[in-house]
């Protein structure tokens, strides 16, 4: 039987990846600050990100997916709004815990002999977001972690990739889904993104970074190759 560790998986995304991984027969280890969870784990926190692996090895002797996926929104800006306090927050959530879920996963995925490592990042980490500076940057930066991890931990069976989805129904809209409504985007429904997660895990591709927008199907999303040396 397959073991996921999923982060984040109480609510939103995580939750409905969770209960489709369920449904499919994978052995699913929800970590979270909040309840329901089977371990607690600020990822943040190294160490939760470590007692958490240790748990899903303890329980279940193999890792085979790990899906790096707690997020929040920001909450300020880099302006007279700057709060280094929810700035650091922001950052320690959505860009640490994926370098420290990484950390923590990798030899459990080596020793369960390779896996894959699913990192949810945002269309906000491939289009700047002029509203929400903070969030863009750590989302770009949970990409690029993405797209480096997945040549380098090729060689030990491990495919790295990122999901990218645009607005969907969870709570981490906040405040920005009456904002959003007012200006008809449209807000996805978490299964559609669950969907995307699912095509992420089947592929056979690494360090790719895969859109999920309404009204397209997701894939990969294509870089410009940058302009090298002459």
């Amino acid at each position: 039987m397959k073991v996921a560790l999923v982060t984040g998986g109480s609510s939103g995304i995580g939750a409905g990846v969770a209960r489709r991984l369920r449904a499919s027969g994978v052995k699913v280890v929800v970590a979270d600050v909040a309840e329901p969870a089977d371990v607690r784990c600020d990822v943040s926190v190294l160490e939760d990100n470590l007692r958490a692996v240790d748990f899903v090895m303890k329980e279940h002797g193999r890792l085979d997916l790990a899906f790096l996926n707690a997020g929040v929104a920001s909450g300020c800006g880099v302006g007279d709004d700057f709060d280094p306090a929810l700035y650091r927050r922001a950052m320690g959530v959505n860009l640490d815990g994926v370098v420290f879920g990484a950390h923590a996963a990798i030899p459990a995925l080596k020793a369960s002999g390779g896996g894959t490592i699913v990192a949810t990042a945002s269309m906000a980490g491939i289009v700047g977001i002029p509203l929400d500076p903070i969030y863009a940057a750590n989302k770009h930066a949970v990409v690029g972690l993405v797209r480096s991890l997945g040549a380098a931990l090729a060689p030990d069976g491990i495919k790295v990739q990122a999901l990218c989805p645009s607005f969907a129904d969870t709570a981490i809209l906040g405040d920005a889904r009456v904002l959003l409504e007012a200006e008809g985007f449209p807000i996805m429904e978490v299964d559609q993104v669950v969907d995307a997660f699912e095509k992420v895990v089947a592929s056979e591709g690494t360090g790719e970074c895969w859109f999920v927008v309404p009204g397209r199907e997701s894939e990969p999303f294509t870089f410009r190759r940058a302009p090298g040396p002459r």
